[in-house]
Order: structure tokens, then sequence, then C-alpha cells
């Protein structure tokens, strides 16, 4: 089986695999998601395959601080069907309405967000 070619999720988000040799997976991310903190770029991935398994993961910079996303999950009946988390080490706010907002390292709590997608490949 071959992960390599063009993945497009339920929001339209592109993650492009191109290459998937000795179990390792390269390739490239990029959000359909305005509101996400990697919008505007392709990330680059690296992650690994094994059988109907795979694992990737990518950081970025933007404006609102970096950030780390990973992936994992399994090949279904023709879909990739993953669960990813995302780790935001900074995030945009103001101390109070009218002042203007700021980069303030964000506590671990805080930091995490996790969700599902489904990809399928075009």
């Amino acid at each position: 089986m071959s992960w390599v070619g063009n993945w497009r999720n339920q929001f339209g988000s592109m993650l492009r695999i191109t290459d998937d040799a000795q179990g390792r997976i390269e390739g490239s991310f990029e959000t359909a998601l305005e509101d996400s903190g990697f919008y505007g770029q392709a990330v680059p991935i690296t992650g690994f395959h094994k059988g109907n398994c795979i694992a990737f993961v990518a950081v970025g910079s933007s404006a609102t601080g970096d950030r780390a996303v990973s992936y994992a999950g399994l090949l279904r009946h023709g879909k990739m069907e993953t669960a990813w988390f995302v780790i935001a080490d900074q995030a945009l706010g103001a101390s109070r309405e009218g002042e203007p907002a700021r980069l303030k390292p964000l506590n671990w709590w805080r930091a995490v967000t996790t969700n599902v997608d489904t990809f399928e490949r075009i």
C-alpha cells in the first residue's frame, strides 16, 4: 500500500505525502482553516507508517506563536481516519477591553487542543 499522494480532509485542508519509503512519511500539510495558527503556510511533515497505521508531526510559527501538531491514524475503507492534537506555546490576548492584544504564554492545560479528521485521497 502506498501512502504517497494528496489527501484532503473534511474542511479542505491538504496533506501531501511525497515519500513513504522504508516506513517513513515525508511531505507537507496546509490547513484550510483561517483561524488556525498554521493558516497560510505549508508546514513540512515527517512521520512513520506500518501496515494501515500512520503517524506524522509538524511544527510551525505564526504571528500568534509557535505550535506543534501530531496526527495518528488508521486507513479504513480508503479513508485515513486520524486523531490529532495541537500544542500552542502562546496566544494573543488583551488584559482588558480596549487594550492592545499581546502574545502571552499559555498554561499547559490551555495549550492543548484535540480533535479528529478524516482524509480522503484526491
